[in-house]
């Protein structure tokens, strides 16, 4: 599957989901410092599901309208970021192209996917 990690995304999964064949791209390593509308509007033009740990993409999303291929809301508590890579390439591998066109919000155990 192709993603785009947003800047708050922790690297680690970005190496998790490459290092389980995955096309991911990191805007950090691309356009360091870009603003949340043109992360997603590249995310959308390259076909790509955001991963982010962001609140402000589902304003994006849900209260202005833009539109996405699909976004990865992560939110893990500090005291269990060690699980977070494991726990994306997981879903991943179970849902696959189900993620497309979805907001997913992954919390430890927990997963809700909303269809946009």
């Amino acid at each position: 599957m192709r993603f785009l990690a947003d800047e708050s995304c922790d690297f680690t999964i970005v190496r998790a989901l490459r290092g389980a064949g995955h096309e991911v791209l990191a805007i950090a390593e691309l356009a360091p410092s870009a603003g949340d509308p043109d992360v997603l509007s590249l995310a959308l033009g390259e076909e790509r599901i955001l991963l982010t740990e962001d609140k402000d993409f589902g304003e994006f999303v849900f209260a202005r309208g833009h539109r996405a291929h699909g976004v990865l809301f992560l939110r893990y508590p500090r005291a269990v970021r060690g699980v977070i890579a494991n726990d994306v390439v997981r879903l991943v591998a179970d849902q696959g192209e189900q993620l497309l066109g979805c907001f997913v919000v992954v919390r430890p155990g927990r997963v809700r996917i909303t269809r946009l």
